[in-house]
């Protein structure tokens, strides 16, 4: 299983970005995939995470601002991510193959990306 993650990059405050994880060697029935982040000297935490089945899960710091979606053809993970704030700043991850509904314990994860940088500056 690879997972490589696009999208990332700076932006100002209010602004908007869209990350995207290419997944090969996987499927999604293997379980949830999910984003995380991790901020420096921060844990990693889960940002949002999609079940096969479509049902998702975000963290309260991004609800209303961040969706989660999958295309399936494409198997590809995207994140949109609006009115981006300074608190968004981090390393975001793509992570697959949780076989515990919409968890955001990394360690449930056996599969992750090597992560895109997001900035939020003005």
């Amino acid at each position: 299983v690879q997972l490589v993650e696009s999208g990332g990059g700076s932006v100002q405050p209010g602004g908007s970005l869209r990350l995207s994880c290419a997944a090969s060697g996987y499927t999604y029935a293997r379980g949830c995939m999910a984003w995380f982040r991790q901020a420096p000297g921060k844990e990693r935490e889960g940002v949002a995470a999609i079940a096969s089945d479509g049902d998702t899960r975000y963290a309260d710091s991004v609800k209303g601002r961040f969706t989660i979606s999958q295309d399936n053809a494409k198997n590809t993970l995207n994140l949109q991510m609006n009115s981006l704030t300074p608190e968004d700043t981090a390393m975001y991850y793509c992570a697959a193959g949780c076989l515990v509904f919409l968890t955001f314990n990394p360690s449930r994860y056996p599969y992750w990306g090597q992560g895109t940088q997001v900035t939020v500056s003005s």
